[in-house]
């Protein structure tokens, strides 16, 4: 090239690209630089026409830049890369995948920085066999090493819900980011592996991994799933030590975990000294009070919302108000609260299936079984196996057999996904009726249609650890002395009156044998546990996966005097606070 035509050449391309830098952001002034550019015969054209199709790309308008893409001879992988990550960050999935595809069928080779947005193009559209092709194609080229593209194959698979693909991708990663481990991290807490959770946290610590506001939001909901208070507390003075402590976010992790935990005290100390709150915030500290069944806090907290003005309600909060009346047994309120939802006036949050679940919860507990099967009639959405579910154990406990029979039938002919818990209510309707033969029948239903009950298991926390134990188990290293001090508890309790409730045992046998399967439930030997290692200023805190049987409930009240301890129980539907022989949170029901 001439010296002169050189200098032409850096002169014009110098300024283009001023020009182009000076009007990026502007679409109809990049659209005169490119038709002045198509009608020139500058050799640095192809340059700058990527310039301003990447620029309508950052731009959103993704369409114009799909024009100016398929006018271009051979586009180079970059232009493949950049509108692919354009479409997904526009959130238009299915053109993300099918440019990739188009790429992929033109012999275009991929590199790195494809790979990423056509998984995270995949996932969104939860489209599993097109992210299976997208990670034999990552093999194909040799990219399944790279620390991004393999990080990003995880989470693929993280939601699509294939835990061992997820686990086998991060154990054999040469090296992990922070965005490996906290994917791995969430995906077991929303899958119900907190515990692992937890170990996966810890291990985090050991390799010098710092944690960020997605880590400490995993690890408080993986103890707030376990109810581990102690570990929690941790976690939470870490977030202190961290400065996080005014970001909102981790807060309301923070809130929920102490929720969950049985202290409200803590929560709702936190709460008042949020410097920001929003929805969330509220409705986690309302449902916390529902939950340990404190209604009054939680209702007294929503008028205070309502007066605050700063924050509408929505639909989660109502769902905390409505469970905080079927708790309190406030059949009026609840009844208010579910109208003002309905009608015009509220705040335009419109009644959802576990809305209507929690009316029926709320009029089965109260006694109010014909009015919740109105109910049920009349709604102007198909019921689900949740809304039939509530009714089925309200008929549960009032031992109405001929509904319970009737709701059972209509539960069973929802489809196949129906929980074992909904054969097992109804077993027990029938076993309280001494209808033996009744029960065989379901229980031979059950295994006709592959379902098991659910085994029932407590656990405590101590020294860092989760306890748990099954019933009548015998495998804990302090099984001997647990067993010791239980049947001494037992003792002293029938000495002050304490009687074991047999009419929970749903079983064809003898009063004696009902008694010995009862003193060996396993909220009994977590709390025999706890007798012997939590120290005594602080409560005994169980956590059970099913509901607490009114046998245990009795049991932890008479433990409570005796003993002088406090002890808060979690089951899967609330919690149970005992202290000197007395409900301090009376729970409807109860």
């Amino acid at each position: 090239m001439h010296a002169h035509s050189y200098t032409m050449f850096i002169f014009q391309k110098q300024a283009f690209t001023s020009l182009l830098h000076r009007c990026s952001s502007h679409p109809n002034q990049l659209k005169q630089i490119h038709a002045v550019l198509l009608t020139t015969g500058f050799s640095i054209k192809n340059s700058l026409i990527t310039q301003i199709l990447t620029s309508y790309i950052e731009l959103g308008d993704i369409a114009y830049a799909r024009q100016m893409f398929d006018e271009m001879h051979k586009p180079r992988s970059f232009l493949w890369n950049t509108l692919i990550k354009g479409y997904v960050k526009n959130g238009q999935f299915s053109d993300a995948i099918a440019l990739y595809g188009q790429m992929h069928r033109l012999g275009v080779r991929p590199d790195m920085f494809t790979f990423p947005f056509a998984l995270k193009g995949c996932v969104e559209l939860l489209d599993v066999l097109c992210g299976g092709e997208v990670h034999a194609h990552v093999v194909k080229f040799g990219f399944e090493f790279d620390a991004v593209v393999r990080t990003e194959l995880m989470i693929m698979y993280v939601k699509f819900g294939e835990l061992g693909n997820a686990e086998y991708l991060f154990e054999s990663m040469f090296e992990r980011d922070l965005v490996a481990w906290n994917a791995l991290m969430s995906a077991y807490v929303q899958n119900g592996n907190a515990d692992r959770a937890l170990v996966l946290y810890r291990e985090m610590g050991v390799v010098g991994i710092g944690p960020d506001l997605v880590t400490f939001v995993s690890a408080l909901s993986a103890c707030a799933q376990l109810g581990c208070v102690e570990i929690g507390k941790e976690i939470d003075r870490v977030v202190v030590e961290k400065g996080l402590e005014s970001n909102v976010v981790v807060n309301n992790a923070r809130l929920d975990m102490y929720a969950k935990c049985g202290n409200m005290g803590l929560c709702r100390n936190l709460f008042d000294e949020m410097p920001e709150r929003n929805v969330v915030s509220w409705s986690t500290v309302i449902g916390g009070y529902a939950f340990n069944g404190d209604s009054k806090n939680a209702l007294d907290l929503f008028v205070q919302m309502q007066n605050d003005g700063t924050m509408c309600p929505n639909y989660v909060t109502y769902l905390a108000v409505l469970t905080a009346c079927s708790h309190g047994g406030l059949v009026c309120q609840g009844k208010d609260y579910f109208n003002s939802m309905m009608s015009s006036s509220s705040y335009d949050v419109q009644p959802r299936l576990e809305h209507y679940a929690c009316m029926v919860d709320l009029l089965g507990r109260s006694g109010h079984l014909d009015e919740a099967y109105y109910f049920i009639q009349h709604m102007p959405i198909e019921p689900d196996a949740g809304i039939w579910g509530a009714l089925l154990g309200a008929c549960t406990v009032y031992r109405n057999i001929k509904l319970g029979q009737h709701v059972a039938d209509v539960l069973f002919n929802l489809g196949s996904n129906i929980s074992a818990s909904y054969y097992v209510l109804l077993s027990n309707i029938y076993a309280a009726a001494n209808r033996w033969d009744d029960v065989k029948k379901v229980r031979q239903r059950m295994k006709r249609v592959g379902l098991k009950k659910v085994a029932g298991y407590s656990s405590v926390e101590w020294n860092g650890e989760i306890h748990i134990f099954h019933g009548g188990d015998r495998s804990h290293t302090m099984s001997s002395t647990i067993y010791e001090v239980l049947e001494e508890l037992i003792r002293e309790m029938r000495n002050i009156g304490f009687v074991p409730r047999t009419s929970v045992v749903f079983h064809d046998v003898d009063v004696e044998e009902k008694e010995s399967a009862l003193s060996t439930h396993s909220e009994k030997l977590a709390i025999a546990f706890g007798l012997i290692s939590v120290s005594h200023e602080f409560p005994i805190r169980v956590i059970k996966n099913l509901r607490v049987c009114e046998d245990c409930h009795n049991f932890c009240k008479f433990v409570s005097e005796i003993k002088h301890r406090e002890i808060i129980m979690r089951d899967k539907n609330r919690f149970h606070h005992f202290k000197d022989g007395v409900v301090l949170a009376m729970i409807f029901g109860d």
